[in-house]
């Protein structure tokens, strides 16, 4: 009896616990998982209440160390596996990056296309499926592109020895001021950087809204272009 009790209340709180986790969490296999959880939580104490009633506290005791035991187990024999299924719901929780997202882990940069509890998949601006396992997106240094919505082009560029320097820079920053999608409310920057084999090198700080690669990609062909042409027209 107190277990068919235990039953039809499991139930209920599985029921109620995936409406209101609907309210925070979009994603199914979240809402499942948390509202599974409580479900069997609430059957385990049912079983313990119904063994302790009959007097079989030793056998609770049991259970409960070979649960432990047999937990132990299958956390080191599945060690991975359990870490990307961790690390995923953290992702579905914290959210730290969504689908749609332009993001770069390790050496792969690409759009976020689905995220699920053991592994996100992304696609490469080169047209590749990539599948990395959810703990790397914890363990490793990640960086979100869309998160701030704008992004710096360091534009390198490097003159002769015999340029004025001073007119380089007045040209240079006329030159990349003009380029469409440049932000308002961002400078552009020019500093020299050092002394190369056959050049005095610097670099161009441009800020653009960064919506997606090829926006960026195109933002700094158009700086190259601009300042090449500027150069060209006041050659001495």
């Amino acid at each position: 009896l107190v277990l068919l009790v235990f039953f039809f209340l499991a139930k209920g709180a599985k029921a109620l616990a995936s409406k209101l986790f609907k309210k925070f969490y979009d994603k199914p296999a979240i809402q499942n998982l948390f509202s599974t959880i409580i479900y069997i939580a609430v059957l385990s104490v049912g079983l313990m209440v119904a063994l302790n009633i009959l007097h079989l506290k030793q056998t609770v005791t049991s259970l409960l160390a070979g649960a432990g035991i047999i937990g132990l187990a299958l956390g080191f024999a599945f060690q991975d596996i359990t870490a990307n299924f961790i690390s995923g719901v953290l992702i579905a929780v914290r959210k730290p990056i969504q689908v749609g997202d332009i993001i770069k882990v390790q050496d792969y940069m690409g759009t976020v296309e689905e995220i699920n509890l053991r592994v996100t998949i992304i696609k490469t601006f080169q047209g590749l499926h990539v599948i990395i396992p959810n703990k790397d997106i914890f363990q490793n240094a990640l960086i979100n592109f869309t998160k701030t919505n704008e992004r710096r082009i360091d534009l390198e560029v490097g003159v002769s020895y015999g340029d004025d320097l001073e007119k380089v820079k007045k040209v240079a920053l006329e030159a990349a001021e003009k380029i469409p999608d440049l932000l308002e409310d961002r400078e552009v920057n020019l500093f020299y950087t050092g002394f190369g084999d056959s050049s005095i090198n610097f670099v161009l700080h441009l800020w653009i809204r960064y919506p997606e690669q090829p926006g960026f990609l195109e933002a700094r062909s158009r700086a190259v272009m601009a300042i090449k042409k500027a150069f060209d027209e006041n050659v001495r």
